[in-house]
């Protein structure tokens, strides 16, 4: 276990169970803390709450999609800060530039990366 990251909080957003089982083992064996949300108004609730070191954020959600998610997040003084990734299939041109354009610090398509190169490339992300 990484210890380095023990102090850092991940919140993990996406409704398949699945894949959030999936994810939040890889971070917790990489030493992280983490928070899960299932649907975009609970993980609206979660980043005001628990201010997360960084989130991964699914795009296609209940309630509130990734996009809406992101867009009110940035639009939050308090919160605009919080980077967030959206960890997606949703792999369109028009859906990358949608979500750099509102402020998505990265935009990794599910399908192309293992679940461990998706820790690494934040554990890489929070060195910044």
């Amino acid at each position: 276990m990484d210890m380095k990251n023990a102090s850092k909080t991940v919140l993990i957003v996406d409704d398949d169970p699945f894949i959030l089982d999936m994810y939040v083992l890889k971070f917790r064996e990489e030493g992280f803390r983490v928070e899960v949300a299932s649907d975009g108004k609970k993980a609206f609730e979660q980043i005001k709450e628990v201010h997360p070191d960084v989130v991964l954020l699914d795009i296609v959600m209940p309630l509130m999609d990734g996009f809406e998610v992101l867009n009110k997040v940035k639009q939050d003084d308090a919160l605009k800060n919080i980077p967030i990734i959206l960890l997606t299939n949703l792999g369109q041109k028009e859906d990358t530039e949608r979500g750099t354009s509102l402020g998505a610090s990265d935009y990794i398509i599910k399908a192309h990366f293992t679940p461990s190169e998706v820790v690494g490339k934040v554990k890489e992300f929070l060195k910044k």
